[in-house]
């Protein structure tokens, strides 16, 4: 944990927020006159990372995916607005 008075903060707060965010520091207090006043500390990650592209290469789509489109239009109360243009 780093100890900063709120003008060392404001002049340094690029290397402060690098400093948080390599994990080089768990905390920074940024105090004024004396007194702690702020506390910059990480961001939490969300649980899970992101996992876009996860099942690339896992699973195959069938070349006929589409052909089914006009019947499941129909079923879904034959809305006009639901059927595929073409």
């Amino acid at each position: 944990m780093t100890f900063v008075d709120l003008m060392e903060a404001v002049t340094t707060l690029p290397r402060l927020v690098e400093a948080i965010e390599s994990g080089a520091e768990t905390e920074v207090i940024i105090s004024r006159n004396g007194e702690p006043a702020a506390r910059l500390i990480p961001v939490e990650q969300p649980p899970y990372p992101q996992r876009i592209g996860v099942a690339v290469g896992r699973l195959v789509v069938p070349e006929d995916i589409d052909g089914a489109d006009d019947e499941i239009a129909e079923s879904l109360a034959g809305d006009a607005r639901l059927r595929p243009a073409g």
